[in-house]
């Protein structure tokens, strides 16, 4: 498991780009956003309701309360959002076990990052549980630390999740290149006042002030965050 406690000394302002990069976790680091709607699916089915395909753009990227909060109103299951939340986390952990794998260009990006000592967090709406078993595919070296949504009061969209990583890296937020890709996590990275790069899972991203899109990981070089402060703009 990795800390949560606050790194402190990892600013870096020797080199020219972004003094930290903070990286989401499902559908941009690994491919996960079509294993939720599995586990979604599967344990609203055992209730005995069929998820239609239209939902899956709605709940995608959020906190598990509000795609719950959403799934259940909209099926009328009289089942618990704990009883629910219990049971969707249970399957997904089940189906990652048997291998998630990442999205392209992911593995490369983090050892750039490692080896050129770029300060990069980890900043997920999954539960800490959830990240920790991913961690073993991604690689928990390449994290000064990682912050799950069950560790802030109020996570995604909210800008919370993006402003306390950032202080425990010690950089302003504007200093911050966030890469997301889901329009709740723009929104939070957003709000928070980072520069966003979006990599669109499920769900489209408009270009936007302070947004650039690109079409995969692949694209995301060192040099290209370096050069992100005035081609955002």
């Amino acid at each position: 498991m990795t800390s949560s406690i606050p790194v402190a000394g990892t600013r870096t302002t020797q080199r020219p780009g972004p003094h930290a990069v903070l990286l989401d976790l499902d559908g941009t680091l690994v491919d996960t956003e079509g294993l939720w709607w599995t586990a979604e699916a599967e344990v609203f089915a055992e209730l005995g309701h069929v998820l239609d395909e239209v939902h899956r753009s709605v709940v995608v990227g959020g906190p598990m309360s509000r795609s719950l909060g959403h799934l259940m109103s909209v099926t009328g299951t009289t089942a618990t959002l704990a009883e629910l939340t219990l049971a969707i986390n249970t399957r997904f952990e089940q189906l990652i076990a048997r291998g998630a794998p990442l999205m392209p260009g992911a593995r490369r990006l983090l050892a750039e990052l490692s080896a050129h000592g770029t300060p990069t967090a980890l900043v997920s709406a999954s539960y800490r549980t959830t990240i920790d078993a991913m961690l073993r595919s991604l690689g928990p070296e390449h994290f000064a630390f990682t912050l799950a949504g069950d560790e802030v009061s109020r996570t995604k969209p909210d800008p919370e999740p993006y402003l306390t990583a950032a202080a425990r890296l010690g950089a302003a937020p504007a200093d911050c290149v966030v890469v997301e890709d889901t329009p709740t996590g723009v929104a939070s990275a957003l709000a928070a006042g980072c520069q966003v790069i979006a990599v669109p899972s499920v769900a489209p991203i408009a270009p936007a002030p302070g947004v650039m899109v690109v079409r995969s990981l692949e694209d995301v070089t060192l040099p290209f965050l370096r050069a992100v402060n005035t081609r955002i703009h």
